[in-house]
């Protein structure tokens, strides 16, 4: 199910007008219609300010139609929804596990792909990741580092950061992070 799609499910679900959504989130009303219609792509960070307004994490906005599954332990390619746009795709590992204590992300980027042009900031939390492809330029609170295929990173997550891939071709990263609720 398509992200528009999958929103207007979970609004009218909640038993939420676009109207009201739109005043508890900040979000426009306008926008919520344009988003519902797929007629725009929200970004994660738009998509997670209107679930903030229902309230409901990103992961149970990704399994809300699924049927709950006892004992889930592995969870397939066409089972990792992509919270990702624009050439970035941020496929979530185990998304329908009920009090996640971390996230766990394949990220692939195409070719000029990054995380967004202006450096990512959370309140709290820390990440780390394993480049299994390509070359990433990782940028963290201003110093610039270039990784290859095997190389690693650490930080805490309350630094500004980006990741960008200068390669020619798709660069892979296996990610994770706490805390869960991105």
């Amino acid at each position: 199910m398509d992200t528009g799609s999958r929103l207007k499910l979970v609004r009218e679900s909640y038993k939420l007008s676009q109207r009201e959504l739109a005043r508890r989130s900040g979000v426009t009303n306008a926008t919520i219609s344009l988003i519902e219609q797929n007629r725009v792509s929200p970004s994660v960070s738009s998509l997670k300010k209107l679930l903030e307004g229902i309230p409901m994490s990103l992961a149970d906005f990704f399994t809300f139609d699924q049927p709950p599954r006892e004992h889930q332990y592995v969870f397939r390619a066409n089972e990792q929804p992509d919270l990702g746009r624009h050439g970035l795709r941020l496929l979530l590992i185990g998304a329908s596990v009920p009090s996640r204590q971390m996230r766990l992300l394949r990220e692939q980027y195409a070719p000029g792909a990054s995380s967004g042009e202006e450096p990512i900031v959370h309140a709290e939390g820390e990440e780390c990741g394993l480049v299994t492809r390509g070359t990433v330029e990782l940028t963290v609170d201003g110093q610039v580092s270039i990784l290859g295929a095997g190389d690693g990173y650490y930080f805490p997550t309350t630094l500004p950061h980006r990741f960008r891939n200068i390669g020619q071709d798709e660069a892979e990263i296996i990610s994770a992070n706490t805390p869960a609720n991105f």
